[in-house]
């Protein structure tokens, strides 16, 4: 007698039955209409709170990071500034208390050769310095980068390790780099038409200089919304086997529907700093002129340990 064949008629029908259904995951696009896509549950934490964790992680690892702020403050002196400053902060203070009287006078004189102060941030004397500039920016961001990493998995390093394991990345970061220079170019084009039109006498009339304003308002938030996620590709890129395009998708995918949120929380840093500075550099200006400068020059090589370690420290909340 024969045995029965239990075999599906239809094998397919029965594989596509048993198989698990996905549901199709939303997709964004920018500058187009979307029906409300649900954000991720996760909430970040609050700008200050991000402020003051970096800042703590700072102190937790002082030695390490204060090694890496004193070589890039001394590198920056021999190469870039010398031993000399020429924004003549002492002279400026004397000629304006021989204009402005009183204590408002004396507030305004400090809040002013502060702004000097911060207008000159970046100048160098010649070509030459600017380069080393660069690459002395570079290659210590590669350092704090490299060692916040591993401060933050509980591993114990040096300065020398800093240097010698964490500029290994080097291509791949110059090129996300590059990538961010050219999301620039909105800005840069929106401020060059703007500048162009206001000097030449093109716009005259206030409606006319209010629209170009609009236009390099938008252009600037073009500007500041794409490179609100590349900015976190600087991070990733400093993985290991890390290629530039994969750490640009993947910062898109970390910010995707939180590009103003997260954008917020960029612009918070440099306002922040600006303040502390501000609170720190005035009173100096008024009672003690003779070493705001390198005052002001020590503050600015450790504010680029406190931009990355803010900006990681967002990092890792996105992640």
């Amino acid at each position: 007698m024969a045995k029965k064949n239990n075999a599906p008629k239809n094998p397919q029908t029965i594989s596509k039955s048993m198989t698990t259904r996905r549901l199709k995951q939303p997709k964004y696009h920018s500058f187009r209409l979307h029906k409300r896509i649900k954000l991720p549950n996760n909430k970040l934490p609050s700008s200050i709170k991000l402020f003051k964790q970096s800042i703590k992680h700072l102190i937790a690892y002082r030695r390490l990071f204060l090694g890496l702020v004193l070589i890039y403050f001394v590198l920056t002196v021999v190469l870039v500034k010398g031993l000399g400053f020429s924004s003549n902060i002492v002279e400026l203070k004397n000629q304006l208390g021989d204009i402005l009287q009183g204590n408002r006078g004396a507030l305004t004189i400090g809040v002013s050769l502060f702004g000097l102060l911060v207008g000159s941030t970046g100048n160098t004397s010649s070509d030459l310095a600017s380069l080393y500039q660069m690459i002395l920016l570079i290659t210590v961001s590669l350092a704090i980068i490299w060692a916040l990493r591993q401060t933050h998995a509980n591993v114990k390093v040096g300065v020398r390790d800093a240097f010698y394991k964490g500029l290994y990345p080097l291509v791949p970061f110059l090129l996300v780099l590059i990538v961010i220079c050219i999301q620039f170019m909105p800005l840069v084009i929106g401020n060059w038409l703007y500048g162009t039109v206001i000097a030449n006498g093109i716009a005259v009339a206030g409606i006319e200089k209010a629209m170009w304003a609009l236009v390099l308002f938008f252009l600037t938030l073009l500007s500041l919304y794409l490179i609100s996620s590349s900015v976190f590709a600087l991070y990733i890129v400093t993985l290991p086997n890390m290629r530039p395009m994969q750490a640009l998708q993947s910062a898109r995918e970390l910010v995707r529907y939180r590009h103003w949120s997260i954008l917020r929380k960029v612009i918070f840093l440099p306002i922040a700093l600006l303040l502390i500075a501000c609170v720190i550099i005035v009173p100096l200006i008024l009672f003690a002129t003779p070493i705001v400068e390198w005052m002001f020059f020590g503050l600015s090589m450790l504010a680029l340990a406190v931009v990355h370690s803010y900006m990681y420290t967002l990092y890792r909340e996105l992640l």
